[in-house]
């Protein structure tokens, strides 16, 4: 079984999608089951992680359950407290700028932070007569820690390498880490996908299911890093979607990173067929990339659905945006060209009152099939010709003096042009 973890109390970025995407293809690929753990639901966040499984819905990232995993809240309290029964834990009075200072000092001789074990021997009078803020820590393991991880191989983690990490925040609340080891032995998770950062946390969740007793094997994906050059707003993924990248082209891009795909324009179905996580390679994000990705597939979608992904309605308006999909790049974009031929237009200056005739003109034309015949009727009823008629129709009918040809735009329009030149 594979988990995504869903943090509650943050925004979904491009990382996060990439191990929920691989997550669900890996599952699918297997015919295992995969399910999305609501996490961090110790703040007050409300219903915001309705809005991001929407997100993963919208990404047509299907899941087989969702999990809070504040229901395994007594079973995190449970087994904190056996493990200081049986002194596999402490209690930890150090406070968070004595860690603080703890920790520049380590920086400072570019060493990692190591618990010292400050309160690892306290007495037991000494913890029930101390009135300070406490954690719980974990001691660290006897044994070194070994696991299998499919990108990087069999990896063993020394004692020393490990600290005394905390379990339980002063808040009482569970960390990330013991929560998920706890969880991931209850629901038999058996794969994990993570972000290479990360690998550090899997001896440790590791050390707590063994010192539980647990040894069901948990084979563990660490995704080689993405280097990623975006602002954190470009970076989230609801931005990326407002800003009209269709989430096609967002999971197209995202499965191509580091790998070799046997075609550059792909759909999520087909990936499945040919996916293979452990080719996984470092890369780079290019939004320029993304773009591209991102025309071919709105070049790829019904018409109808296009036009409806940009507000309206009608194959024509669908058909309309892909003629503006040959130069913008994404839906945003487009929508905004649409916007502006259904908008009120205005012309001054030089072809000003060319465009006010015209104007007139077209709100009492007859219906026309072919635009050789609108042309012609409006030359007639105009007396204009050339860049006298072109270039106020233009504006008129697009409200830009840039764009696609004419002949190629009235048939889209034709059905609409009394609300075009209103």
């Amino acid at each position: 079984m594979y988990r995504y973890a869903l943090d509650a109390s943050k925004d979904i970025h491009l990382e996060d999608l990439r191990i929920a995407l691989f997550s669900y293809i890996c599952a699918k690929q297997n015919n295992d089951r995969f399910i999305v753990r609501i996490t961090n639901n110790k703040k007050n966040e409300g219903d915001k992680y309705k809005n991001l499984l929407a997100i993963l819905d919208t990404f047509n990232i299907k899941y087989d359950e969702v999990y809070h995993q504040s229901n395994n809240f007594k079973y995190h309290l449970q087994f904190a407290s056996t493990f200081l029964d049986e002194k596999k834990a402490f209690i930890c009075f150090c406070s968070e700028n004595e860690i603080y200072e703890k920790k520049k000092i380590a920086k400072k001789s570019k060493k990692p932070y190591m618990y010292d074990g400050a309160c690892e021997n306290l007495s037991q009078d000494h913890i029930l007569n101390t009135q300070k803020p406490f954690v719980i820590r974990m001691k660290k393991p006897i044994q070194s820690i070994s696991f299998t991880d499919t990108t990087k191989g069999d990896l063993t983690f020394k004692s020393d390498d490990i600290d005394s990490f905390v379990i339980m925040s002063a808040d009482k609340y569970p960390t990330y880490n013991f929560a998920s080891a706890i969880d991931d032995m209850l629901q038999g998770i058996t794969h994990v996908v993570a972000k290479d950062q990360n690998v550090l946390n899997a001896p440790k969740q590791e050390h707590i299911r063994r010192s539980i007793g647990y040894n069901e094997k948990i084979i563990y994906t660490h995704l080689p890093e993405i280097q990623i050059k975006l602002k954190d707003e470009t970076n989230k993924i609801q931005y990326l979607l407002d800003l009209g990248y269709i989430p096609e082209a967002i999971i197209n891009y995202l499965v191509s990173l580091g790998n070799k795909p046997p075609k550059k324009i792909f759909t999520l179905n087909e990936a499945l067929k040919w996916f293979n996580i452990n080719s996984i390679e470092k890369s780079e994000f290019d939004i320029d990339k993304l773009r591209f990705i991102n025309k071919e597939h709105i070049k790829l979608l019904d018409d109808s659905e296009l036009a409806k992904r940009i507000g309206y309605s009608g194959k024509n308006i669908g058909k309309l945006a892909k003629l503006y999909a040959k130069e913008k790049g994404t839906t945003f974009e487009i929508k905004q060209m649409i916007d502006a031929i259904f908008s009120p237009k205005k012309l001054d200056g030089k072809f000003g009152k060319n465009f006010e005739i015209l104007k007139d003109i077209v709100k009492n034309a007859p219906e026309f099939e072919k635009f050789d015949d609108f042309i012609k009727y409006l030359i007639d009823k105009s007396g204009l010709k050339g860049k006298s008629l072109l270039e106020p129709l233009k504006i008129l009918l697009t409200n830009k003096q840039n764009g696609p040809e004419l002949a190629d735009l009235y048939p889209l329009v034709k059905n609409y042009i009394k609300e075009v030149v209103k």
